[in-house]
């Protein structure tokens, strides 16, 4: 199990990616998650992935070798798509490859064919964009409407999300509760953990502004911890106690 979030802003784009991969509580280990092209002044293609990790190794090295096109008979890879959106089906092809390469014995297995992915990023002259991918190699696009979009344990740190993140919100704002709702799964799932890759790229600028990597015992994050802690409990307990005193009849 795992936990990204993409952020898909009017500044730009945030994208946040756990380590931590188990296969029971005596096995557990860390892998990057979180890869990206970079050709300053051209692109900048980011792809997160969750699921099996065999299968995500799998679709990455695929997509670094090259996936012919269907139409063209070309190979393509990130680094030669035109568009996000051809990135965005070119990542669906490589995942429909390979399921049709290890999903018959993954099944043979009753073992699930588990997959998803982001994939964000800009290319030059064209616009900013962010997408899930699915195990069908079908696919969903972030809008201002949905500005955030997550793979893998999503749901102890989606309300955070939900309450505090805007298409117009400030990106580094948005990196800082991106962190929260990292910080929120962790405290509630073990498969889940440090540490933390961490990607932001300014609307066309072509160029990561920030790839940093949040190792255990980094002091920010230490800090944004026990203050978003402390601040919970100070807040709960300056809300007023329920006024119910009497069982309704």
């Amino acid at each position: 199990m795992t936990y990204c979030v993409g952020l898909l802003l009017k500044e730009g784009l945030v994208m946040i990616c756990d380590t931590r991969t188990n296969a029971g509580v005596d096995n557990i280990a860390s892998f990057r998650k979180l890869h990206y092209v970079e050709e300053p002044g051209e692109r900048v293609v980011a792809l997160a992935s969750s699921g099996n990790l065999s299968i995500t190794q799998s679709v990455v090295s695929l997509l670094n070798e090259g996936v012919p096109d269907p139409e063209t008979g070309e190979v393509e890879t990130l680094s030669n798509t035109p568009t996000m959106f051809k990135a965005a089906q070119l990542v669906g092809r490589a995942v429909r490859e390979i399921y049709r390469i290890d999903g018959p014995s993954l099944e043979q297995h009753n073992a699930r064919f588990d997959v998803a992915l982001l994939l964000g990023g800009q290319i030059k002259d064209r616009r900013l964009r962010l997408f899930m991918i699915y195990a069908a190699g079908n696919f969903i696009e972030a809008t201002p409407d949905t500005p955030f979009l997550q793979i893998g344990e999503h749901k102890y740190g989606k309300p955070i999300l939900d309450r505090a993140v805007k298409y117009n919100s400030d990106i580094y704002d948005a990196l800082k509760v991106g962190l929260i709702s990292v910080d929120s799964t962790m405290r509630s799932n073990l498969a889940v953990g440090l540490p933390l890759d961490l990607l932001v790229l300014r609307r066309d600028a072509l160029h990561a502004e920030l790839i940093y990597r949040i190792e255990p015992g980094e002091p920010y994050f230490e800090d944004l911890r026990q203050r978003w802690s402390e601040a919970l409990r100070a807040t709960h307990q300056a809300i007023p106690k329920p006024p119910y005193t009497k069982r309704m009849q």
